[in-house]
């Protein structure tokens, strides 16, 4: 089974990061960009057959290691 994981800051946590990138962009003439947030995409393959027992494991794994749940949100995606 297929696991997608999009991790991203959460509302009001500053992204220098992101901030940067659309200083750029903008130096790059791309006018009209704005509020640009940086975020990590993770993919994954995992053994798990049951999408309950997956979720479950995947929902581990983010809260032990993937994301830092403090200042980060994470959305899971699972294909059978």
């Amino acid at each position: 089974m297929k696991a997608r994981i999009h991790i991203t800051l959460k509302a009001g946590v500053l992204d220098p990061e992101g901030k940067a990138i659309e200083n750029a962009l903008g130096s790059l003439g791309f006018d009209g960009v704005n509020d640009v947030r940086k975020g990590k995409y993770i993919e994954l393959e995992i053994a798990d057959s049951d999408e309950t027992t997956a979720r479950d494991n995947l929902t581990r794994m983010c809260e032990a290691l993937l994301a830092n749940t403090v200042i980060e949100n994470y959305a899971i995606d699972l294909e059978a």
